[in-house]
């Protein structure tokens, strides 16, 4: 496994991270893919308060309490669960957020979180009173960094100029090359962690039958699938290579790829060796069709 350090802190992440919000609610299931994950070498676990209406971070928690000091824990914020439990509403005040903080604490049986993420965000919000919130817990030792969970190219630029954060969780993917066009090298020059999600593009990029993604039509997506699976060929399996190719850019970390099963996590964890694709391979498949672009919150 490959680690890497996340922006500006001393967090070292490994290459393949495990996206917590498809685990089990069985708990011995969950265990024990997690152990696994943690003696195949991936230590960063990144799950949300509003997975499962808690009980994701109950389960992590349970589950790498004993391994508490060699992993990093990353959890995220913002959504406010409404009184009859039916759905959350958007509150990223300073108020909730301490509030907030308590509970996924106490959820993770730990005294610290390494990473904690506002899990979206607006350009209307509070912004300043959010970063007071976050840089309050770094104080008070609740939390080591903070960072967002955002794909929005205008609340990224105003976190990176007005706050502390050390990474960006945001959706990229051979089939959203959105993050291309103005975030991923900005946050690199600004030494600004990223945290990619949905390498796999909810499986299109798997071998799932095809279907329309963003606005590319289901024949499109057939044709970028066909491309990663004849470059994947005998020696990798197409979602190896989907990874692959997400990891290729200087600014990603981490790809959190969300775990299911024994299966899916041996096949994740094949994906960080020395075993890159070769330069020809990147271009046909960055080549594939006319990358996406964001028309809104630019």
């Amino acid at each position: 496994m490959n680690y890497h350090q996340l922006g500006n802190s001393d967090l070292k992440i490994s290459e393949i991270s495990f996206g917590c919000m498809s685990l089990e609610r069985e708990f011995d299931t969950s265990r024990k893919l997690i152990h696994l994950a943690i003696n195949k070498g991936i230590n960063y676990f990144d799950t949300a308060d509003i997975y499962q209406n808690g009980e994701n971070e109950i389960i992590l928690g349970k589950a790498l309490k004993e391994y508490r000091n060699q992993v990093i824990i990353g959890t995220k914020v913002g959504n406010q669960p409404r009184p009859d439990g039916k759905g959350w509403d958007w509150n990223p005040k300073k108020k909730y957020i301490i509030k907030a903080v308590e509970n996924s604490l106490s959820r993770l049986q730990t005294d610290y979180i390494d990473l904690y993420q506002l899990h979206g965000g607006t350009i209307e919000d509070p912004i300043d009173e959010t970063i007071d919130a976050f840089e309050t817990l770094v104080t008070q030792g609740k939390i080591r960094y903070y960072g967002i969970s955002s794909i929005r190219p205008n609340v990224i630029r105003e976190y990176t100029k007005r706050s502390n954060i050390i990474s960006v969780m945001m959706q990229y993917s051979l089939l959203d090359r959105r993050p291309e066009e103005s975030c991923l090298n900005f946050l690199c020059e600004n030494n600004i962690g990223v945290i990619a999600r949905g390498a796999l593009a909810k499986g299109l990029l798997a071998g799932k039958t095809a279907t329309d993604y963003l606005q590319y039509t289901p024949s499109e997506v057939t044709q970028i699938s066909t491309i990663v699976k004849e470059i994947a060929g005998k020696r990798n399996t197409m979602s190896k290579t989907a990874i692959k190719f997400v990891l290729e850019h200087p600014a990603i970390i981490s790809a959190a790829v969300g775990i299911r099963s024994e299966d899916q996590l041996l096949q994740s964890i094949g994906t960080s060796t020395n075993d890159r694709l070769s330069k020809e391979e990147f271009l046909k498949m960055q080549q594939a069709i006319e990358p996406n672009f964001y028309t809104s919150h630019r």
